[in-house]
This record gives C-alpha cells, sequence and structure tokens, in this order.
C-alpha cells in the first residue's frame, strides 16, 4: 500500500532524485544537486505543494508538484499540475491517480476552479492517464511560449 502525503524538508535527498528522473525523461540533463536545491527553494518559499508516494519498503516511489495561480475569467485560484513522475519499476499501481486525488483535493480545500497540466504529445502514457481520470484535452485555445533564452 502506497502512502500519499505532502513532501517535507526531509524528503529533498530522495525527491531530488525523483525529480532528476522526471526531468531526464523529458530529455534535461542529469542535474541532481540543481534539483535538490530548486525544490528546496520552492518548499521553504511556499511556491509550490508537493505530494509523494511512500512505500514502506522502498521509500519514494513518485511525486507530483503543482504551482498556485489564478483565472482572471474565473475569479479563483486554479493551481498548474506542473510535475508528474512514478518510478518506472512502480507504474500500473495507481500510484499517479492517488497524487493526482490528493491534487483534486487541494483543489476542493482551497477553493480553487480546477487543474490545469501540459504534457508531451508523445507522452503516451500520460496522454492515456490523464483524459481517464477526467481531464479534457483543451481544443479551444492555442498555447504560446516565449524563452529568454
Amino acid at each position: 500500500m502506497f502512502h500519499i502525503r505532502e513532501a517535507q524538508e526531509q524528503d529533498l535527498p530522495a525527491l531530488s532524485h525523483l525529480f532528476n528522473a522526471y526531468r531526464m525523461f523529458y530529455q534535461k540533463p542529469d542535474e541532481v544537486e540543481a534539483c535538490r536545491a530548486f525544490l528546496e527553494e520552492r518548499l521553504t518559499q511556499n511556491e509550490s505543494v508537493i505530494w509523494v508516494a511512500e512505500d514502506p519498503h522502498h521509500g519514494l516511489v513518485g511525486f507530483v508538484q503543482l504551482y498556485p495561480s489564478f483565472s482572471s475569467t474565473r475569479l479563483r485560484r486554479i493551481w498548474v499540475l506542473n510535475d508528474l513522475f512514478v518510478k518506472p519499476a512502480f507504474r500500473g499501481q495507481n500510484i499517479s491517480k492517488q497524487l493526482i486525488g490528493a491534487c483534486k483535493n487541494l483543489c476542493i480545500a482551497t477553493n480553487a476552479c480546477g487543474l490545469v497540466l501540459e504534457t508531451a504529445i508523445d507522452n503516451q502514457i500520460g496522454n492515456q492517464l490523464y483524459p481517464s481520470d477526467g481531464f479534457v484535452l483543451d481544443t479551444a485555445f492555442h498555447h504560446y511560449y516565449w524563452n529568454v533564452s
């Protein structure tokens, strides 16, 4: 049985490795120490909410990170589900759905209007998971990006 709970500062060593693996999935370099510094800043500055999935025998096996934002048209908070990752050996055990469930509960508890997320077009697992958990693919809006570098 997996325990879903909010991440604590003492989780940073294990969480940093999970976060690094998540980033490497998206073709980013192996940077565990930079991941730790990034996560530590998010936690200590209360800039994100991170839920972890913990196995009593294997430690942390997954996480989800949310950032708060606001919807001007809905006049309410909205949460950005920015990162979701489960170790490959633990996939297929509904851990992702349990983590998403914690996110949905956070939305309700904070009177938010919902969750938004994006995932790579070629992320087959995510593109099957999200619709099966009630997310609707946005076909009404284009999403644009501007990068500094």
